[in-house]
């Protein structure tokens, strides 16, 4: 049964010819340029807040979130996952699936709603996707904005120890562990000069949970082995032509900044922002300037007239 965020705006689905059904929403005019959002690892589409997608419709944007395949109401895939041994080695398995089929999951939800051109925005492996659509696929992208995310370059973009100690905890087993371990690690990787708000950050985790139908350890799994089978993208980064921002904080544990200014270096023009004292998350008081930075800069490279459905 779909459900209604915030927003009022409800689960729709896309059945795509992989065989993957990818979960979306829809907000805001259909007239206005499509953005597509991607969230990252193990973040389903809610976790992109109700403000964040609101300040972006209020700036003249149709905006599509997405849940990647394995997170949320999209398909979960029957592959095993790897072990935690696999993970911390950078082992995949044989079988598992890569960000390019995850990129073309994106795709698919574009073509479904008969959207041939969108900005992408994508943060963490979110943005990974989000560069790889525009390396693969860029008569689709009409910018691209890569919020702390990096190449896949094995000396830039790593994780602090202390964070991925954290990372190695046991999965959760319940909902209610699973709010204690977001909020543990979301307060880690946010730092604190731009605090989160408790309460919503454990309704988002709570949520998260039970749209993923309490099973998302498997699957965040898949999705870890997922970059590790990418691995160093940086060359292929280089033959993005769409007009980039690269947005990130310099008090990042989890995606180390070095990941940023390597995406700047692989990006022929890309634009580079730092925010002060951020870490890998974006807490409400950051969600204006940073939406504020996505929207000028997709109203800056925005055609005339409406380009941007399929014919």
């Amino acid at each position: 049964m779909p459900e209604t965020s915030g927003a009022e705006t409800v689960d729709q689905y896309a059945t795509l010819p992989s065989g993957m059904t990818i979960c979306f929403r829809d907000h805001g005019d259909k007239a206005d340029p499509a953005m597509l959002l991607i969230a990252g690892l193990g973040e389903d589409l809610t976790f992109w807040t109700d403000s964040f997608v609101g300040s972006l419709v209020a700036g003249g944007f149709r905006v599509v979130p997405i849940d990647n395949r394995d997170v949320g109401r999209s398909t979960f895939v029957a592959a095993p996952p790897p072990g935690l041994w696999r993970q911390i080695a950078g082992r995949p398995r044989g079988d598992g699936y890569a960000l390019s089929d995850m990129a073309r999951d994106a795709v698919g939800v574009l073509d479904h709603l008969g959207i041939a051109r969108a900005h992408l925005v994508g943060r963490s492996m979110g943005g990974m996707i989000a560069q790889t659509i525009a390396a693969t696929a860029p008569e689709r992208v009409l910018s691209l904005a890569s919020l702390y995310s990096t190449t896949g370059g094995r000396k830039v973009g790593q994780p602090a120890l202390s964070t991925i100690r954290l990372l190695a905890a046991p999965p959760a087993r319940n909902r209610t562990a699973a709010v204690r371990a977001h909020l543990r690690l979301t307060r880690h990787v946010t730092g604190t000069e731009h605090p989160i708000d408790d309460a919503a950050e454990a309704a988002i985790a709570a949520r998260g949970w039970d749209r993923s139908a309490g099973e998302p350890a498997a699957g965040t799994a898949r999705q870890i082995q997922a970059i590790q089978r990418s691995g160093d993208r940086t060359a292929e980064l280089s033959r993005i032509t769409a007009p980039t921002l690269v947005i990130h904080g310099d008090r990042d544990p989890l995606v180390d900044p070095s990941g940023g200014v390597a995406t700047v270096r692989a990006i022929r023009s890309a634009q580079h922002v730092v925010i002060p004292g951020m870490g890998h998350h974006i807490p409400e008081g950051l969600v204006a300037p940073i939406t504020t930075h996505i929207s000028q800069h997709a109203n800056s490279v925005c055609e005339g007239g409406n380009h941007d459905r399929i014919s």
